[in-house]
């Protein structure tokens, strides 16, 4: 993946983050929960993306 793709990615996931914070209304610990696993989805991914860990599609939970 080319370095702009991943940066205009990060750019929109972090635009739309804002937006659910600042005008959807949620109880905050609702929006801080989603910001969470926002983040972590994020992090994951960009692991993925840089071959730090395996290909996500290959990962298995449970049996």
């Amino acid at each position: 993946m080319p370095l702009i793709n991943l940066v205009i990615v990060l750019v929109v996931v972090g635009v739309i983050l804002w937006v659910i914070n600042n005008y959807i209304p949620m109880q905050s610990s609702i929006k801080k929960i989603l910001n969470a696993v926002v983040v972590i989805a994020v992090i994951i991914w960009l692991l993925s993306v840089f071959g730090i860990i395996g290909n996500l599609s290959t990962m298995r939970i449970g049996k």
